[in-house]
C-alpha cells in the first residue's frame, strides 16, 4: 500500500507546487480578482503529518505552509480479482501564522480557496488507476500560540477512488 499512497501524496504535491496551476498561481489569480487582498504565497510544501509543535520545534517550516498526507486507506474490494480497490483519503493542512490576529482567518481563507479551485480543476483520472471524482471537507481549526505568535490552520480532506 506504500505504493499507492506514495503515488498518490506525489501526485497531490506535483499539483499543487505547479508553477502556472498550483497554489501559489491560484493566490496570485485571487488577489487581483480581489485588489485588497495582499496574501503572501506559500512558502513550504511538505509532504508529512507532524502537530505545529514538532514541525516548529524541527525549524523546517516557514509559513504559510502547506502538508500533504494520507489519512486513510480502504482496500475495499469492490471489483473481483484487483489487487486493490478501494479509497484513500488524502489531506491537504494549510497552516498560517503572522505576528497579529488581524487578517489572519482571511489570509488562510484565501489558501483555502486556492486548494479547493485547484482540487475543483482535478477531476478525473489520475493514472495509475487513480480517479479523484471531485468533492472535499474544509474542517478549519481555531486560532492557537504558534510561529510568528498566532497560527491557524485548515484541513482540505477528500477522496480519491484507486483500482490497481
Amino acid at each position: 500500500m506504500a505504493g499507492i499512497t506514495g503515488t498518490l501524496i506525489n501526485n497531490v504535491m506535483t499539483r499543487l507546487t505547479a508553477t502556472a496551476t498550483g497554489v501559489n498561481a491560484r493566490v496570485t489569480a485571487i488577489e487581483s480578482a480581489d485588489t485588497g487582498a495582499r496574501t503572501p504565497g506559500i512558502r513550504t510544501a511538505l509532504v508529512q503529518n507532524v502537530s505545529v509543535e514538532l514541525a516548529e520545534k524541527a525549524g523546517e517550516t516557514y509559513y504559510p505552509a502547506l502538508f500533504v498526507y494520507c489519512d486513510k486507506v480502504q482496500n475495499q474490494l469492490i471489483e473481483k480479482f484487483r489487487e486493490f480497490s478501494g479509497k484513500a483519503r488524502l489531506v491537504v493542512e494549510v497552516r498560517h501564522s503572522q505576528d497579529r490576529l488581524s487578517g489572519l482567518e482571511q489570509h488562510l481563507q484565501v489558501y483555502v480557496d486556492a486548494v479547493c479551485a485547484l482540487l475543483d480543476d482535478s477531476r478525473g483520472g489520475w493514472g495509475d488507476g487513480a480517479f479523484y471524482t471531485g468533492g472535499y471537507e474544509v474542517n478549519y481549526e481555531p486560532l492557537v500560540r504558534g510561529g510568528k505568535n498566532f497560527l491557524q490552520r485548515a484541513k482540505v480532506s477528500f477522496d480519491v477512488e484507486v483500482s490497481k
